[in-house]
């Protein structure tokens, strides 16, 4: 790895590190309010979009992100838009420890999806977290059988399904801008939220919170969508798990919510995969 190879996998790493971080709030946001899910979608999409276009103006770069996002872009645009209403529905159907977790299972799909697609090499310790990974969260949605909460588990896995193909598509095609992908996936969503919800009934002050929202997930995504190119697809999904541990620890302190013991126990494993995993790529 010559030096300026080097340079830029530690910022496309620095970018992904800031974006799980950001990330790992996203619970706090949606439980916090008494919104429903599509309400919370609307809002954070709106303000997510304006702020994303702001920065993008304010960069000059309006007419490159917008106009020049390709079919690639296209592509992340729905499928980010899909995991977006996925990942927020989630959160009102289980813990916040269940939906964290669960997503640190997208290093196993980001690798294969780049095998696959890209054919990207996997090497055999990452590929040994990554089985390890899905073992947790096998384990975590077993706790959930019977429950209300297993349909927000089976969405946090659809989410990560489709956060593992968006890192792909930025990885196959990294020119790829990330702004345009990001206001497009906000948008598209506006109008199912509006049929399907009622953002205009929800009172200002959670307007206020949601708007706050927006702009964290705004800042997630863009550099999310930055660090991506610039390192393996199968790191990035491995660095975007540091969200895993923080997001229950932000849910206990603020919002005093408990794991069950299959969320504990599962949690145990995927961390020790991801971490066995991490270590390989030091």
């Amino acid at each position: 790895m010559n030096q300026n190879t080097q340079s830029e996998y530690y910022v496309g790493a620095f970018l992904v590190v800031i974006s799980a971080i950001t990330f790992s709030t996203a619970g706090l946001f949606t439980k916090g309010v008494e919104a429903g899910s599509w309400d919370v979608i609307f809002w954070r999409g709106f303000f997510a979009a304006a702020f994303t276009t702001v920065w993008t103006i304010n960069r000059g770069a309006l007419r490159q992100n917008f106009f020049g996002m390709g079919y690639s872009g296209l592509a992340i645009a729905v499928v980010g838009a899909l995991g977006t209403a996925a990942f927020i529905s989630s959160f009102k159907l289980t813990a916040i420890a269940n939906v964290s977790l669960i997503y640190a299972v997208s290093p196993l799909i980001a690798a294969l999806l780049a095998w696959f697609v890209i054919g990207e090499k996997v090497s055999s310790r990452m590929m040994a977290g990554c089985v390890g990974a899905l073992l947790g969260v096998a384990i975590i949605v077993s706790g959930s059988l019977g429950q209300i909460s297993l349909n927000g588990d089976l969405l946090a896995l659809w989410m990560t399904t489709a956060m593992a193909l968006i890192m792909v598509i930025y990885r196959k095609y990294p020119d790829t801008p990330g702004a345009g992908p990001a206001v497009l996936s906000s948008v598209l969503l506006l109008p199912f939220a509006a049929i399907f919800g009622n953002p205009f009934d929800v009172e200002r002050t959670e307007v206020y919170v949601l708007s706050a929202f927006g702009l964290l997930f705004a800042i997630a995504s863009v550099t999310l969508a930055e660090g991506a190119k610039r390192i393996p697809s199968g790191q990035t999904a491995l660095l975007s798990s540091l969200e895993t541990p923080l997001a229950p620890v932000f849910a206990f302190i603020l919002l005093t919510e408990i794991p069950n013991i299959a969320t504990f126990l599962g949690g145990s494993v995927v961390l020790f995969a991801v971490l066995f995993s991490i270590r390989n790529n030091t």
